[in-house]
């Protein structure tokens, strides 16, 4: 019998349905899921059944991998990397500049920082005594003081940083570089994120694919013994649990075959298949036993300081994702009993012990890279996800200011003992070589030997990507 084009089969009953799951629960478990993550059925350009291989740039890149040191809250650039004397000469008095709406509106005096500035390295950069360690690598970093963002609230601010757009949904920049590039490791994902405790506002949306297979969203390791969950349960003998896997595999492609959604199974079984992997691989490379004394205190695993040790771990197990070829890692903070960089008051004491935290590791991981020979290919970025205020938020804290922040690059392809932009004499807002968190991307990109405007995937009627209509390399911070 033949039917019209708006024929629809009629929803199972459930007689039918019980028939014809009686050996598919592993199919039902996975539509479930992919329910969840709502993500999208349309297919790219590239073979979902191989999501994890290695792809050519559009041109000659300057680095392989990228380190990404997110530090959640928004820390403040005029007491880190952009001194401002002007807020010294006027300390406790108004602020002479007009104010933009902050976020809470309790606005105190013009706030002098309580660190000194020193200049370091050949280049004669001014850093703060908040990063004595890492100051000593300036000739190895470009400063950007003219960063801006759209969103001065977290959540929102957030996402513009990892995904381009200020809502939750879209693909975050890790997604995008492990879609262009694929992954140098079959063990592992190509875009891990190594959560030392405090997921950011916003939740994993922003570490999500969005649009995109979900082959491509973070995977998450935690800051514990066993950072990845279940990774240590196995069944008996491998051979049944290949025969599982087998099983699960040939009830998927026949959903596939079913519903019509390729991309959305080809991609669950191409991440069941790396789970496998990794139930072998996580634990060997999150082994520390064969790290040397010297490189483990390199890195500060003997500090005291709360949280130390364990951003000593993540950024340790960082630079040896990047050895197995991990494309795109994120490391957040850990707790040090304060709501992370987001002094609004007792700035002093918030931020000395959130820099006490990360700043031996930082400057460890940069050491270890270079003697390795890994940072030229290693791109590191360090930020926050907006600045703070000149002015005092009550007596002795700083609001959020997306007007004007700093951030640094170092590796990668990176022109050492640069300072690119800057803010105006208060630090408040940007002024020269004014740079959007889409040009950031864009840089990314193109350190990695990727146009921002070719890496597109067709959704919803056009061509997304990462930079949206907008982005500009920075092509003075680039070697």
């Amino acid at each position: 019998m033949s039917h019209c084009r708006n024929f629809r089969p009629q929803p199972y009953s459930r007689r039918e349905m019980l028939r014809q799951s009686a050996m598919g629960f592993g199919t039902l478990a996975l539509g479930h899921l992919l329910t969840q993550d709502g993500k999208a059925a349309e297919t790219g350009r590239r073979d979902s059944k191989k999501p994890f291989l290695p792809r050519e740039p559009h041109f000659p890149a300057k680095a392989k991998h990228v380190i990404y040191l997110y530090l959640d809250g928004g820390p403040s650039h005029v007491d880190t990397w952009d001194p401002k004397t002007r807020l010294a000469e006027e300390n406790g008095k108004p602020f002479a500049m007009n104010i933009e709406p902050t976020q809470f509106n309790n606005i105190g005096k013009t706030l002098a920082s309580p660190w000194k500035f020193n200049n370091y390295g050949e280049s004669g950069i001014p850093c703060s005594d908040l990063f004595k360690n890492i100051a000593q690598h300036v000739d190895k970093m470009a400063f950007v003081r003219s960063m801006t963002s759209n969103f001065s609230e977290h959540t929102n601010a957030n996402y513009f940083l990892h995904t381009g757009i200020g809502v939750q949904g879209r693909p975050s920049m890790g997604a995008w570089i492990g879609y262009g590039l694929g992954s140098e490791c079959e063990n592992l994902p190509a875009y891990v994120v190594l959560n030392g405790g405090l997921t950011p506002p916003g939740g994993l949306d922003n570490f999500g694919s969005g649009f995109l297979p979900a082959s491509y969203q973070g995977s998450v390791f935690g800051a514990s013994q066993e950072p990845v969950a279940y990774v240590n349960r196995k069944e008996a003998t491998d051979t049944l649990q290949r025969n599982k896997l087998a099983l699960l595999q040939k009830l998927d492609r026949r959903e596939a075959d079913r519903v019509r959604q390729e991309d959305q199974i080809e991609s669950a079984i191409a991440n069941y298949e790396l789970a496998y992997r990794m139930q072998d691989f996580v634990p060997q490379i999150t082994n520390f036993e064969n790290e040397t004394a010297e490189t483990l205190k390199l890195y500060g695993f003997e500090h005291k300081t709360k949280g130390t040790a364990t951003y000593a771990r993540q950024l340790l197990l960082a630079r040896r994702l990047v050895q197995e070829g991990v494309r795109f890692i994120e490391v957040t903070c850990p707790s040090v009993g304060h709501d992370r960089w987001d002094q609004h008051v007792n700035l002093q004491n918030g931020h000395q012990q959130n820099a006490d935290c990360v700043d031996v590791p930082i400057a460890g991981l940069i050491t270890d890279l270079d003697r390795l020979g890994l940072l030229n290919e290693t791109l590191i970025v360090c930020s926050g996800e907006f600045g703070r205020t000149p002015f005092a938020q009550g007596s002795n804290g700083r609001d959020h200011n997306p007007f004007g922040f700093t951030i640094w690059t170092c590796g990668g392809g990176t022109k050492g003992g640069t300072i690119f932009g800057a803010t105006d004499e208060y630090g408040y807002k940007a002024v020269e070589n004014k740079v959007m968190i889409h040009d950031l991307h864009a840089t990314m990109l193109a350190m990695l030997g990727m146009d921002h405007e070719q890496l597109t995937f067709r959704f919803s009627g056009r061509d997304m990507r990462l930079t949206d209509v907008h982005g500009e390399v920075i092509h003075d911070i680039i070697a």
